[in-house]
């Protein structure tokens, strides 16, 4: 009858407005991280599968990785202060302090380590990878121009 190809029309139609629903949840993305967005690979309107990168996103927490001689770090720890000055404003000094410390230098995380097929040993002072976090306050007016590869000189105050 008609008013059953009606009924079943109508429930066809609920049916496709929650398949619509669903589909519309799906286009709905967060971020796994807060930050800003450094690089977009993809358009409005554009599918994607998942997995597919979308974008790279940047921390909004400043800081950097100083590569100090093994032989500087003796009186060294982390919470300690330090000046940083960042090529790009000049004589501008910020704070920080000192956070981690590597847990081995650079050269065991190189991709081409280096080559001792002779068995002769030359000592090379090696590098420990230090992570320095700004001071927030020290930043202030800054935070939007300081980004990610910029050259820096950090001094830290030995006691």
């Amino acid at each position: 009858s008609q008013y059953d190809a009606a009924k079943a029309a109508i429930a066809q139609s609920e049916a496709s407005v929650k398949d619509a629903q669903l589909q519309l949840s799906y286009t709905n993305i967060t971020a796994p991280a807060a930050g800003q967005i450094g690089r977009k690979s993809v358009e409005v309107g554009q599918r994607v599968q998942p997995g597919t990168p979308l974008m790279a996103i940047v921390s909004n927490d400043l800081w950097i990785i100083a590569n100090f001689k093994e032989t500087q770090l003796a009186n060294m720890k982390p919470g300690q202060k330090v000046e940083i000055k960042l090529d790009a404003f000049g004589g501008r000094k910020f704070e920080g302090r000192l956070d981690s410390f590597s847990p081995a230098s650079g050269a065991q995380f190189s991709l081409l380590p280096p080559d001792n097929a002779t068995g002769n040993f030359t000592k090379v002072v090696q590098r420990i990878p230090v992570k320095v976090v700004f001071d927030a306050e020290s930043v202030k007016g800054y935070e939007s121009r300081i980004a990610p590869g910029m050259s820096a000189t950090v001094n830290v105050e030995l006691k």
